[in-house]
Formats: C-alpha cells, structure tokens, sequence
C-alpha cells in the first residue's frame, strides 16, 4: 500500500543563495519532510499559488501540514497591528488560510505547527495574542519547555504525560476559534495545542516544533488518519 502523501506549506524567501545563485526560493527545514518520512508518510511541498485552488491542490494529497513561520497578519483576525508584530507575509498569508479552509470542508487531516497552529486558529475565527515572553531566548535557537496535556482530548490520547518540547514563538492563541478546544499548556497557562474534539476528523496544532524532536507520536497519528482517509475514494 503506498505511504500517504502528505502536503507540507512552505516559506517563500525572496532571496536564497544556494551554489552561484542567488534567486526568490520556495522552502522548508528539511526536518519537517523528515519527520513525516520517519512516522511512515512520504513528503511532498506546497508552495504558494492562488487561494482559488487550494481545494483542486488539497485533492491530491492525503493530509496537510502548516509549517511553522512568520506572524499571521492580525488584519485576518481584526486586531490592530503591535509594534512588535513581523511584516506580513500577504501572499502566505492567503494561501495558507485557504488550504485550511478547503482541508476543513474536505475533512483532509491537518496538522499546524507554531505560525500554523496560530493559522488554524485564525481560519475558525479565532485571535492570537501578539506578543508573549519567555517562549524565546535567543534568536535562532529552540527553547525547551515542558507542556501538559489536557485529559480527556486526542492529544492526551497520543501523549499522556508532561513532555519536554522544542518551541520558537513570541505569539499564541488568545480567543479559541470556533469549535476549538485547548489540548494541552505551559506551565504559565499558554495554550500550547489546539483540536477540533470531533473523533470522525484529525485537526489539530501545536505551538511548538516537533520536527525539531525525536517524539514522532503525534505526527505518526497525522499519518494514520490521512492512511485511512487515502483508502476511501473521494467523490
């Protein structure tokens, strides 16, 4: 049986030097296409394209995931800007949000993590807290925190205990979106994962890094219910 596929957002960076060139790149870490190979899926990247086909881009793969990134413009969540809010990325802005809103209509499972995490939110309506401290040290390196599942919730399920968890962010959840319930916290009450409860559909985020983790049990469940989903044919 093929490994299910599985859509990975990716950055866009007006300038890479890679060799000789120095050219616009559409990218991701490797450790996210990694972490999928090792819980049993196979990779594949979702640059930005028009909103208009995330459906069309969504029907070729078995389930999605929203890469970590810079702040969700607050324009999409009615909130004025922080000072100390990153420049938007409009156009990554648009896509993402709607490969979340098609992946939601068409029960593909979804994972986001970090920016993509703070995006599921925001697609259901939902707001971000623009800037919080102490989930960042020093720029360019993870921070390690332990987080606590919330009983009772799939996270929970896939995680029962008080893990240790790579996390980068100065943002976080403020207002639930709709449908959304915290699955698990910071010890200062930041609301570290996020889930629809419903047990028919796979959505959920993280705030931290798991393809910066060894822990592959919540992207493995990711792959599971995207397996299940593949071997049903779509209408």
């Amino acid at each position: 049986m093929p490994r299910p596929l599985i859509g990975i957002t990716t950055y866009v960076e007006e300038s890479t030097r890679y060799g000789v060139w120095d050219l616009p790149a559409s990218l991701v870490p490797a450790a996210y296409h990694e972490l999928v190979r090792a819980a049993g899926g196979a990779a594949v990247l979702l640059p930005p394209d028009e909103p208009g086909w995330a459906a069309e881009v969504l029907s070729r793969v078995d389930g999605l995931v929203v890469a970590g990134g810079p702040d969700v413009d607050p324009v999409h969540y009615g909130a004025a800007r922080d000072p100390r809010t990153g420049a938007p990325a409009t156009v990554r802005d648009q896509w993402e949000l709607a490969l979340i809103g098609a992946a939601l209509e068409a029960d593909v499972p979804v994972l986001g993590i970090c920016r993509g995490m703070q995006a599921l939110n925001v697609a259901l309506g939902g707001t971000l807290i623009q800037h919080i401290d102490g989930h960042v040290d020093t720029p360019g390196v993870m921070s390690w925190h332990p987080v606590r599942p919330v009983p009772g919730t799939r996270y929970a399920d896939l995680v029962p205990e008080e893990a240790q968890v790579p996390t980068y962010h100065h943002q976080a959840v403020e207002r639930l979106g709709r449908g959304l319930v915290a699955s698990a916290h910071a010890l200062d009450g930041t609301v570290e994962a996020i889930e629809l409860p419903d047990p028919a559909r796979w959505v959920m985020g993280v705030q931290w890094h798991p393809e910066r983790d060894e822990d592959t049990r919540v992207m493995a469940s990711l792959i599971e219910a995207a397996a299940v989903r593949g071997a049903v044919p779509v209408a």
